[in-house]
């Protein structure tokens, strides 16, 4: 099979299905971790509600999606930031999708799209939990840094330098 990945719009439905997926599965490793129970529907409904995905708009972002053979599997996201960097955002795969190098795909995509915008750094941030994110990020060449934001969720701090 065949992987493509392409820009998509922000609001477009495969988006929004995307969007979707992403919040269900970190909301709910976040509450079974750390309170034994999946997320509150409403609590999810207003999450995935509050982001509209509008920073991932050109000119200051861009929204990827990848396709294997011609499905949505994933997508990642990239923002543009003070001076030459970039941000990496909503790096996801549909679970059945996941171990087909679809993600080392979407972030050197997602690269390659922030290279073309002008940025020669890309940072980004997850959780500890998310361990597959963390080895991702560390196998693709991102280096722990210092934090670049104050997301309360965030836990770990990558950066790698585009050249």
């Amino acid at each position: 099979m065949v992987w493509t990945v392409a820009p998509e719009p922000y609001d477009s439905s495969v988006a929004a299905a995307l969007w979707r997926a992403y919040c269900t599965e970190v909301s709910d490793r976040w509450y079974l971790l750390h309170e034994g129970r999946r997320t509150d529907p409403e609590e999810l409904e207003r999450e995935i509600a509050a982001t509209s995905g509008a920073d991932l708009a050109p000119p200051k972002g861009r929204l990827l999606v990848a396709r294997y053979a011609g499905e949505p599997a994933g997508s990642a996201g990239i923002r543009l930031r003070a001076g030459a960097t970039a941000e990496l955002t909503r790096v996801f795969l549909y679970t059945g999708m996941r171990g087909r190098g679809g993600a080392a795909l979407l972030v050197r995509a997602a690269e390659d799209a922030a290279r073309a915008s002008g940025a020669t750094r890309m940072v980004l941030d997850t959780r500890g939990d998310l361990v597959e994110a963390r080895a991702l990020y560390a196998r693709l060449g991102y280096a722990e840094t210092e934090p670049h934001n104050a997301d309360p969720y965030a836990e770990h701090w990558f950066a790698k330098e585009l050249g």
